[in-house]
């Protein structure tokens, strides 16, 4: 059968290839089609793999033999799920391959913005401890995390993982969940409550109507003057405007953001020029062995698919 990627540089480069692939059929890398050259792209597939691409009626009406779309995300708000389910096109995400990799890059935000490491590292290579007058410069703040409160707003997986660093760090540890759960070492409370009483406050929740716009100016207000906001979800989740003006005014110490609402960042991005504001790129979910791993999961949806027996199935057929 004929693999079609659409999107591979989204997954795939020098280190995680697509081998795997191509181990079930004739392999065609894109490596980020535009939207408009997709459908003639994708017109004699089979199977179409792909992470952010748009697949819809208009990109899809030329894809006559397409049986299958495997995701390279658990979310799949990119493809049409109606109009597949009306053509008989199976449709199969991947979901919990990213657990670890994004609880671990939330503390690294965390410990950044707690100990100032890429701050001491610039000051030692621009040669200033050479001219340093003590052995230890206190040039930047230092603090520790034990004892101090870690409120997370979403107890789903990664929820779970990251209140599990975080009692390794003796932290007090809040959690916020639209359904309570009983995890060892959170205390549930109320979204207000975990605001008020939170040292950091972390986002792990998925973006749905609930969650749109949650952390805004009523939010940032009701927040411990001079907290940590840390978000590795989704940029929609938070007004940036909202949150560049309490970082502005000091209503809140310190962000550290791994999304932003459009992606690859805006020219304009205000944030930018937010103070005390740490960025990454969407790179949380990304390590080696975390893409490897979800190379594995999406070539077992498609054998498994293909065997009769589908596995992370989002559509109805």
């Amino acid at each position: 059968m004929k693999i079609v990627l659409t999107d591979a540089q989204t997954v795939v480069d020098e280190l995680v290839n697509a081998d795997p692939l191509r181990e079930l059929g004739d392999v065609v890398e894109h490596g980020l089609l535009p939207y408009e050259e997709v459908a003639e792209n994708i017109a004699d597939a089979d199977v179409v793999v792909c992470n952010k691409t748009v697949l819809d009626a208009h990109s899809l009406r030329l894809a006559k033999n397409l049986k299958y779309i495997g995701l390279f995300a658990t979310g799949y708000n990119n493809i049409d799920i109606e109009y597949c389910s009306e053509h008989g096109i199976a449709v199969c995400n991947a979901g919990s391959y990213s657990t670890n990799a994004v609880a671990q890059h939330t503390f690294a935000l965390i410990l950044e913005a707690f100990n100032n490491t890429s701050h001491y590292n610039k000051y030692v290579h621009d040669g200033l401890w050479k001219r340093s007058a003590t052995f230890s410069p206190f040039v930047y703040p230092l603090n520790e995390l034990a004892g101090k409160t870690l409120g997370i707003v979403g107890l789903g997986a990664i929820g779970t993982a990251v209140a599990k660093i975080a009692n390794a760090f003796e932290m007090k540890v809040l959690g916020f969940n639209r359904s309570e759960k009983h995890i060892d070492g959170v205390e549930n409370v109320g979204f207000d409550e975990l605001l008020r009483r939170s040292d950091i406050v972390t986002v792990h929740c998925p973006l749905n109507p609930d969650s749109q716009d949650m952390f805004n100016r009523d939010a940032f207000g009701k927040m411990k003057r001079g907290a940590l906001f840390v978000n590795t979800a989704r940029g929609g989740v938070v007004v940036e405007q909202d949150l560049f003006d309490a970082l502005e005014s000091g209503r809140i110490g310190r962000a550290a953001i791994d999304t932003l609402r459009v992606e690859p960042m805006e020219g304009g991005c205000l944030l930018m020029e937010a103070k005390n504001c740490i960025m990454t790129p969407h790179i949380a979910w990304a390590p080696v062995e975390t893409r490897e791993r979800l190379m594995k999961i999406v070539v077992d949806n498609i054998k498994n698919y293909f065997a009769g027996h589908p596995t992370n199935l989002v559509n109805r057929l």
